[in-house]
């Protein structure tokens, strides 16, 4: 069943760009790897990183002096790291957080084939990097799932109690929900992200344009419904699937979020912060 699975996922969830929009080579001088098509920066690292399901994925970590949290961004399906590149430094820059930004399996210059299980693989060696190359502790570390990428996002976040957050943006219930808005969930169904939220111990952001017409914003209304830590969610109205970026409130929300988290803490119990927690640090302001 599950080679069933990985076959219908690779039909009508993933899209890499082909070719892909960047490559990547070996600096003479340093023996450190870069990525080309793009404007070279110290303030980014590139990395490839071994899964455990034996693909090599290609990475970016940009450094941000002032960052106290650090983001973990799985991106959306037709794209690729070098598309992400100058969104992922401008976030780095106007959230002041580290950013690390991935490519699942076959995508870009990643090796394998994109698979719903290769993708949680790519997510835990990305987040593994984090923890064992930067020192970065679970508590300061924010997933953040857009489009597809909030299947990996809510795969890892349902697995561990002590994130500081998680953002989903333009998220999907499931695969087949894209589709078709089927009220229960099927076997061969990828992506369960309508199952997988409630166990999310950690405040959750959401966002979704109203004019969403890939994924139907119906889609993060009903997660935020089902989820335990519940932030003020971010409706863009007349926003579509790839362009919430481009609006003034989004980057406004996320810094208003990520303000009010950075000032959270974990709890003496080891759970994660809580929304109310959260609330009273946004009220005291």
């Amino acid at each position: 069943m599950g080679a069933v699975t990985s076959s219908m996922a690779a039909k009508f969830a993933f899209f890499p760009p082909n070719p892909p929009s960047y490559g990547v080579a070996v600096e003479e001088s340093t023996g450190k790897l870069k990525m080309t098509e793009v404007v070279q920066r110290e303030d980014v690292d590139i990395l490839k990183l071994g899964t455990k399901r034996g693909t090599e994925i290609m990475a970016m970590y940009v450094r941000n002096p002032a960052a106290k949290l650090t983001l973990l961004y799985s991106h959306g399906n037709a794209a690729d790291l070098g598309q992400m590149y100058d969104l992922f430094t401008e976030l780095s820059l106007h959230l002041r957080v580290n950013l690390m930004g991935y490519d699942y399996s076959g995508y870009g210059q990643s090796t394998g084939k994109p698979s719903e299980q290769n993708t949680y693989a790519d997510i835990e060696a990305a987040y593994k990097c984090l923890e064992e190359t930067y020192g970065v502790k679970e508590e300061d570390i924010i997933l953040y799932g857009q489009s597809v990428g909030s299947g990996p996002t809510l795969d890892l976040a349902s697995r561990l109690s002590r994130l500081r957050a998680v953002v989903l943006h333009s998220p999907i219930l499931s695969g087949v929900r894209v589709l078709h808005p089927v009220k229960r969930t099927y076997w061969f169904d990828i992506y369960k992200n309508i199952d997988k939220i409630p166990l999310v111990e950690c405040p959750v952001l959401i966002i979704h344009g109203t004019a969403d017409d890939v994924v139907d914003c119906s889609h993060g209304k009903q997660l935020f419904d089902l989820c335990k830590q519940k932030y003020d969610p971010l409706w863009v109205e007349g926003g579509n699937h790839c362009d919430l970026e481009l609006y003034p409130e989004y980057i406004k929300h996320l810094k208003k979020f990520l303000s009010a988290v950075e000032k959270s803490t974990v709890s003496k119990n080891g759970n994660a912060p809580s929304t109310d927690q959260i609330d009273k640090l946004e009220t005291s302001k």
